[in-house]
């Protein structure tokens, strides 16, 4: 029997295997990139690739799903709102923005799409979604109208996944934003890691092979680049060939 997502992300967990992802925006997305992944990177792809964005049409967001399916690799939905769901993904995390107070996105735009993600029969992975300020507003911050949490309180950002974690949520998403300043940090990562057995993704301003590998030592079971990739579309080759993080 196949593992669900979750299990098999838990299993390259217990396993100490290091899962890089990449975050692909459908408004963004083009057939150049795809036939790059194809073609020109098919040896160097990464483990699992989220799919979302700010905005987007649902059209583009299932050939998006559609055409990274075809490469082989595991589909999640990373949700902006409740109408990005396809059936087309292999899952969603199922995300409530718990680090703000804004209840449209702790709890309404999850109560919008839950007809459809029961109906879609997707896997649905509960994650609770920690933004942090990394130094400059951020998509997320001004589309969810919320604050994120300062960068040096990491006692926030621990008490805050600890709750989640009370509350149910199997998986926690620190998240710099796109176009970060900076990353989210490594002491606040650490700090997370030491109160939580549940899957962390760390995202946000991870620019460089070398944050990458400074995150997953930090304790991030997947690290999730965006930005990074759409500038450099080498970048997975360098991460695959010089630091091994892709199995």
């Amino acid at each position: 029997m196949q593992l669900s997502i979750e299990n098999w992300l838990l299993e390259r967990k217990s396993e100490l295997k290091r899962t890089l992802a990449i975050l692909i925006d459908p408004d963004k997305w083009s057939n150049d990139v795809y036939f790059f992944l194809k073609n020109g990177n098919k040896n160097h792809l990464p483990d699992i690739f989220l799919v979302g964005g700010s905005l987007l049409s649902t059209n583009q967001l299932e050939k998006t799903v559609k055409d990274l399916k075809s490469l082989g690799k595991p589909v999640v939905l990373f949700p902006g709102n409740s109408m990005q769901v396809t059936k087309e993904a292999d899952a969603i995390l199922f995300m409530s923005l718990i680090s703000g107070r804004n209840p449209e996105f702790l709890i309404g735009q999850q109560v919008h799409a839950a007809h459809h993600v029961k109906e879609s029969k997707l896997e649905a992975i509960p994650l609770g979604y920690v933004l942090i300020d990394t130094g400059v507003p951020t998509s997320v911050q001004y589309m969810s109208n919320t604050q994120p949490i300062p960068y040096n309180k990491e006692d926030i950002a621990i008490s805050t996944v600890m709750a989640g974690e009370l509350l149910g949520m199997r998986a926690f998403y620190l998240e710099g934003g796109s176009g970060a300043s900076k990353t989210v940090s490594n002491t606040m990562i650490k700090g997370v890691k030491e109160k939580t057995d549940s899957l962390l993704f760390v995202g946000g301003g991870i620019r460089s092979k070398n944050e990458v590998v400074e995150k997953f030592e930090a304790g991030a079971d997947i690290v999730v680049i965006g930005s990074a990739f759409e500038k450099n579309q080498s970048l997975l080759k360098e991460l695959y060939e010089e630091l091994n993080v892709t199995i």
